[in-house]
């Protein structure tokens, strides 16, 4: 009901990775007593809730592992979307893209905030500070990410990540066997979007430019006859008559089929329905069904690509064709 168009842009996705991606790379060293560092590890990160990890962390049926070996660690999850009123843009605004087989749009896309949550779990309070170092002096309080979120379309957008908070907790709670955990716990806000569905449509292989002319002041007209009761078909130049008002003109053009279109040029007065036209050289004969009240075109330019077979990325000239009155009425 909502979309007949399936459409499916994997942001969500791509904002998880993004926010994963951040973190992705922090090292944490150990030292001696003396300084000296006698062991570099670069710091496990996991997608999961807090809970589970510290489970994980605390739980070991075969007695093998202990704390200590287990962390430094850190895990994330997305854990909430709101929608932002204060970054809403205009519905209807589009933005576009070429494509290989023509042009691609999106209406703007929906503003949301997308929660993330950030654990690390420690053995001791210096391995916590040495790794939220890391992390801290990039967030002021935001870090911006440039990405490009829709394929098929050439938007880059820049993505705020902001600290919201940064909290630590440490379990004294336990025996004296057991080792402690210290957990730190930071929350961020990711400015991001959710977009429409992409439409594409072909190439503009042709483009008219009307003028317009005042239709009280023509002497050529567009009419349907009653093909069905015709007699005779008319002939291109041949001089055409309204005998019960003296109209004259020249047939331009005649259609000669069910569509009955019947254009007459250099009149002396423009006919109406039910007026009954006679062709002087053919001696056809016809009444006029409906006349064409559209707009008049006094000129139309028509621009096309040189060759018309040429696409977006091609090399191409264009040619312009001039059609004047009253072969405008023939397009």
């Amino acid at each position: 009901m909502l979309s007949k168009s399936h459409s499916y842009h994997r942001t969500l996705r791509k904002y998880v990775v993004l926010f994963g991606n951040m973190f992705n790379d922090i090292i944490f060293i150990r030292y001696k007593k003396d300084g000296e560092e006698y062991e570099r590890i670069k710091v496990p990160l996991a997608y999961g809730p807090k809970e589970k990890f510290i489970t994980r962390l605390q739980s070991d049926p075969n007695l093998t592992k202990s704390i200590n070996i287990a962390v430094p660690r850190l895990s994330f999850d997305m854990t909430g979307i709101a929608y932002d009123v204060s970054r809403k843009r205009i519905t209807t605004q589009k933005s576009f893209s070429k494509s290989l087989s023509g042009l691609n749009s999106m209406r703007a896309p929906i503003p949301y905030n997308f929660n993330f949550s950030l654990s690390l779990f420690v053995r001791n309070i210096e391995d916590g500070t040495q790794i939220i170092e890391q992390i801290l002096p990039y967030f002021t309080p935001d870090y911006t990410v440039t990405t490009n979120l829709v394929s098929g379309m050439d938007d880059k957008y820049d993505i705020p990540i902001i600290l919201d908070s940064v909290e630590q907790n440490i379990e004294y709670e336990g025996s004296f066997d057991e080792t402690r955990l210290i957990t730190w716990t930071l929350n961020f806000t990711l400015k991001g979007y959710v977009f429409p569905p992409v439409s594409e449509s072909g190439v503009i292989k042709s483009a008219n430019t009307n003028v317009w002319i005042d239709t009280s002041k023509r002497d050529a007209q567009k009419v349907y006859v009653d093909f069905a009761n015709s007699n005779g078909v008319f002939a291109t130049g041949e001089t055409i008559t309204c005998s019960k008002k003296n109209i004259t003109g020249k047939v331009l053009y005649y259609s000669n089929n069910s569509l009955g279109e019947l254009v007459i040029t250099e009149m002396n007065d423009l006919l109406v329905a039910n007026d009954a036209v006679i062709g002087a050289y053919s001696n056809a004969t016809a009444n006029v069904a409906s006349v064409d009240n559209s707009q008049v075109k006094a000129l139309v330019i028509r621009t096309e690509p040189n060759p018309t077979t040429a696409n977006a990325n091609d090399k191409y000239t264009y040619t312009e064709t001039y059609f004047e009155w009253p072969e405008t009425l023939l397009l």
